[in-house]
């Protein structure tokens, strides 16, 4: 029963690809029902666990037996593992059936489902894995399916790039994974996750050594499980494929760059809790680039004019958050603000789709305006998911964001205050950000194409029921998870997540200041006046400084993502490129390569067989010379001639040479 929450999205996934252009529209039907089942199959063991506390572990079958290397498809269901399966097949089957009415009218929906199911399944397949080996086939199968769904439309050249980019940047932390399941192997002699995690107290102390230095084994993995994770969940430095991903159809945007894909990189960090803990170093590493994620991120988002590039920066400062909480050791709060975040973030990037739906595709937020009363439904929707975001109280980033930003003060060290002073700062500009998307589009003046703003109207019940579910979900989670997620003294993880006692700050909170508590709501509220002045009120003011030559700069450097990108091309790709065709192509592949190879052999015949045909002379004296020779060569290595008397023989063999042979000599 467990195993068919698994199997289930992968037959549909076959059943859209086998029988697609068959049974057509069906497919719609065969998919949602699928994964819907998988959701509610998923809902039933998040209950079982939940009022029980008792894991699954079921092994299908042997897979890789050689010599002391056994791996086996083995499924684990947890109490980590249920929470994100919940997550996951909820999020996928609002998402299937979303699609059915926004792909409705493209002539490949069948092969667009398909690829949804695809991802679902390998999603779950990382998930439920049992070891690192098995983690990383989920791995890279979701990095397969999202640069297929990346590049649905393939005549876009856009979409052509954009997946091209998403592949190549996920490949450097994939790299770094890889390493860090060679050494786990090397060290443990296994990539069971029950062996690896025993084993961290043993191998805590060993070191290796590099010249002069000595490494720790537990730091160098944990930092290349840590970079592998920056890849995929698009941490500073990996981030920049996040945004352009937007290129695919705003259904992918919502499964897979918003609630699920990029909290792969999040949910390994918790998984491997075991040995996060006993590398103090990295975890402050973590925090430091968490935090500033989320602060980049969430300046970047301030400027965009891309309604979907606005909530994805969101995405990726929010991602910022849940890896510094990681940091800070408190797993189950990331993880919790990982739950949270995927219910109003989906519910951002479905109702975003519906907008763009209503208003003939258009996508830049300065053409539109005016659509408060044309979509009510849809601005109702954007507007709950926007104040969830923000942390508006008692919805469900309030429970989650503001508690990492609470633990962060309260461990009091300098690296976690300043992960707090940035968090605190990101988050009035989410909350700037996050209004001036909602003036721009729904509460200004209209701004664009007129017929496309009259012909606006609310989507089908195919659009509007995933919006009303996670609407409902975004005011509610939060309060409804609360306690047994990151209560005290909560025994629902068990032993999913584990936690050094003295990195255990959950009750510090409680004593830390009124004031820096309550701060990341002051500047929240004060970050949406800011943002209603501005575009409102004040509008005459904010156009006078727009024309300034500071804020030209200022507009510059976070509308062009900090020069990231420019950056990127201009001083690692761009001589990467100079260097792979000046040397790589020109003196190995078409040089050295060529000299030695095909065209050097057919050089180097020619020259020689000229050579040889000057000694067919036709005088027996001449053949008779090169025989003797030969034989002298034959007979001297026979009998192991010493390497001292050989000039000696020569010399000997030239005199009986001049003696016969005077003329040749």
């Amino acid at each position: 029963m467990l195993v068919l929450i698994v199997i289930l999205p992968l037959l549909s996934f076959f059943s859209g690809c086998v029988f697609g252009r068959f049974v057509g529209y069906g497919t719609c039907y065969v998919t949602v029902l699928s994964v819907v089942t998988s959701f509610l199959l998923s809902c039933n063991l998040f209950y079982e666990i939940l009022s029980t506390g008792v894991s699954y572990k079921i092994q299908l079958s042997p897979w890789i037996v050689s010599d002391s290397l056994t791996v086996n498809w083995c499924f684990c269901f947890d109490s980590l593992t249920c929470t994100m399966l919940l997550v996951v097949t909820f999020i996928s089957s609002l998402v299937h059936l979303y699609s059915t009415e926004y792909m409705k009218e493209d002539p490949h929906l069948f092969r667009f489902m398909s690829y949804l199911s695809l991802f679902t399944f390998f999603m779950l397949i990382l998930v439920t894995s049992n070891n690192f080996l098995q983690l990383f086939v989920g791995w890279e199968g979701v990095g397969l399916a999202s640069y297929l769904l990346i590049n649905f439309w393939f005549t876009r050249i856009q979409a052509n790039k954009s997946s091209i980019k998403a592949m190549l940047v996920n490949r450097v932390g994939d790299f770094f994974l890889l390493l860090a399941i060679f050494a786990i192997y090397f060290i443990c002699d296994s990539l069971d996750f029950d062996v690896v995690f025993s084993l961290s107290t043993k191998i805590k102390d060993y070191v290796f050594t590099v010249g002069y230095l000595d490494i720790s084994i537990i730091h160098f993995i944990c930092t290349c499980l840590f970079l592998g994770a920056v890849g995929k969940s698009a941490q500073l430095g990996l981030h920049s494929w996040l945004p352009d991903a937007m290129e695919g159809p705003t259904p992918v945007s919502a499964l897979i760059h918003a609630a699920t894909m990029v909290t792969a990189g999040v949910f390994l960090i918790i998984r491997c809790s075991f040995l996060f803990e006993y590398a103090p170093e990295v975890l402050n590493l973590v925090v430091v680039l968490g935090s500033i994620t989320a602060l980049f991120a969430a300046t970047t988002g301030l400027f965009q004019n891309d309604i979907k590039r606005v909530i994805a920066y969101s995405t990726c400062s929010q991602l910022g958050y849940m890896v510094f909480a990681c940091g800070l050791s408190s797993y189950d709060v990331g993880l919790f603000h990982l739950s949270n975040h995927a219910f109003f973030k989906a519910l951002l990037f479905l109702g975003a789709g519906s907008v763009i739906h209503a208003v003939s595709d258009e996508q830049d937020m300065r053409k539109m305006g005016g659509l408060k009363n044309l979509l009510p439904f849809s601005y109702a929707s954007i507007l709950i998911g926007s104040l969830a975001l923000t942390g508006f109280p008692f919805l469900a980033g309030f429970y989650s964001k503001d508690v990492i930003l609470e633990l962060a003060y309260a461990k009091s060290t300098n690296i976690s205050l300043f992960a707090y002073f940035l968090g605190v700062f990101a988050a009035f500009c989410t909350s700037f950000y996050s209004t001036r998307l909602l003036i721009l589009v729904f509460l200004s003046k209209p701004n664009g194409n007129k017929i496309s703003i009259l012909g606006a109207h609310e989507g089908t019940w195919n659009l509007t029921l995933p919006l009303f579910l996670l609407s409902i979900l975004s005011v509610l989670v939060g309060y409804m998870t609360k306690e047994f997620f990151i209560g005290f003294g909560t025994d629902f993880w068990a032993n999913a997540i584990f936690i050094l006692p003295q990195n255990y700050t959950i009750l510090d909170i409680e004593f830390i200041s009124l004031f820096y508590k309550l701060l990341p709501l002051f500047v929240t509220i004060l970050g949406a006046l800011f943002a209603v002045y501005l575009y409102s009120f004040g509008i005459n003011n904010y156009f006078q400084i727009k024309k300034t030559s500071y804020f030209k700069y200022l507009y510059l450097f976070l509308n062009r993502k900090w020069y990231f990108d420019k950056i990127i091309n201009d001083y690692i790709a761009s001589p990467i490129l100079f260097i792979g065709h000046t040397y790589s192509y020109k003196d190995i592949d078409r040089g050295l390569i060529e000299k030695f190879g095909p065209w050097g052999i057919v050089t180097s015949i020619k020259t020689y067989v000229t050579s040889f045909r000057l000694i067919q002379t036709g005088y027996i004296y001449n053949y008779l010379l090169l025989i003797i020779f030969s034989i002298y060569i034959i007979i001297s290595i026979y009998f192991f001639i010493d390497i001292l008397t050989i000039p000696m023989s020569l010399l000997f063999f030239l005199i009986i040479i001049n003696i016969f042979f005077p003329e040749e000599i």
